[in-house]
């Protein structure tokens, strides 16, 4: 059954700024669950990298350029987005509010835009595609034994699409949450449990993908399961140019830039750092999505031009879920996305396919400092 939206949870906001929001949203949690959404592996060295990627960067002004009203409208995979911002896939949403991934993925439906659902969420592929069926559109798997059983559910639940994990055979070092003696409640990561149509479930080799590792995968496993996925497929969790193209040889129909928000390898290049170099080696033509480190519209302006066809935020949803439910969830996208127009039409840019590195420059040229 869906859980309805508690009473404390405003179906309104008020939020002034993101700020507000990632505020809220820590008065919200308990403290170690704040810190298991807020940290990273490790020292949290590619965490804060990811945040200073961005400040590299300068957008350049084009006075009187004409542009008014411009749009945000993009494609992927036969997908029309109103706004080239989707959610991620995060797990255990639950423990951010009873609605979890029920929230965002209608707070995502209310932008046109588009919620990749977590295979390790609390809600089932099946709940999450019933509360948004236009958002619910891409659904994330792991790269484990039963991955084409479980692309196959995907597919009969009506997604377009299968976003594979590639960069978590392991969970990550993370020390603040050791530090926390921080132990989650896997019945929150149990959404997807096995025993609907007889498809295998992810809460018990997701327990021990956080505590001990999967069985290893390489691309060539990918290859030949992929071949059943009988979906286009995305490969998340890219950072390399050899990885990318080891993911379209594999038959990946897009990839995802990004080193899972600083919470796998730590220190890790920044995805941004490793955006453009990637975009080059795979062509103008391929679907790049990208994650790690969106907080603001001007991150989603740099990473587009950069070479981006769309973006994914994780924690910046997730800040909106704690907040505020739906609600919160929708006030960060409607945020993101107003300050991306204004800057595009101060930056001269009437489409999204007009954001490239000629409104860029690097911000030493200024002599400023990253």
């Amino acid at each position: 059954m869906t859980m309805q939206l508690d009473s404390m949870y405003p179906t309104r906001v008020d939020f002034g700024t993101l700020d507000e929001i990632h505020r809220a949203a820590r008065n919200a949690l308990p403290r170690e669950v704040f810190d298991f959404v807020e940290g990273g592996a490790g020292q949290e060295i590619t965490l804060r990298e990811n945040r200073a990627a961005f400040n590299r960067w300068r957008i350049l002004p084009d006075p009187m350029s004409g542009v008014a009203n411009p749009s945000t409208r993009t494609e992927l995979l036969g997908m029309t987005l109103e706004t080239p911002i989707l959610t991620a896939p995060f797990g255990g949403d639950a423990m951010f509010h009873i609605d979890g991934h029920l929230a965002v993925a209608r707070a995502a439906q209310q932008h046109g835009t588009v919620s990749i659902v977590p295979e390790a969420g609390s809600y089932s592929y099946e709940q999450v595609k019933s509360a948004a069926p236009e958002a619910a559109d891409i659904a994330q798997l792991h790269p484990f034994a039963h991955a084409p059983a479980v692309a196959d559910r995907i597919r009969r639940a009506g997604y377009s699409a299968v976003c594979v994990t590639v960069d978590c055979p392991i969970g990550g070092f993370r020390t603040r949450n050791m530090g926390n003696r921080f132990d989650p409640d896997m019945r929150h990561f149990a959404g997807n449990l096995t025993g609907r149509d007889g498809a295998p479930g992810v809460a018990e080799v997701f327990g021990q993908l956080l505590k001990h590792g999967a069985t290893a995968w390489n691309w060539d496993d990918l290859t030949l399961a992929a071949k059943q996925f009988r979906l286009p497929w995305i490969a998340k969790g890219v950072l390399t140019t050899e990885a990318a193209e080891r993911a379209i040889a594999a038959g990946a129909s897009a990839i995802v830039v990004s080193n899972h928000g600083g919470r796998q390898v730590d220190p890790a290049p920044a995805s941004l750092t490793a955006l453009p170099d990637i975009r080059a080696a795979v062509g103008p033509d391929l679907p790049i999505l990208f994650d790690s480190g969106i907080r603001t519209g001007s991150d989603v302006f740099l990473a587009l031009a950069l070479g981006a066809t769309a973006v994914v935020i994780g924690r910046s949803a997730l800040y909106g879920l704690a907040a505020a439910g739906e609600a919160g969830v929708s006030r960060v996208l409607e945020l993101l996305t107003d300050e991306l127009r204004t800057l595009m039409t101060l930056a001269g840019a009437a489409t999204i396919d007009r954001l490239d590195t000629s409104r860029l420059v690097r911000a030493e040229y200024f002599g400023a400092e990253s």
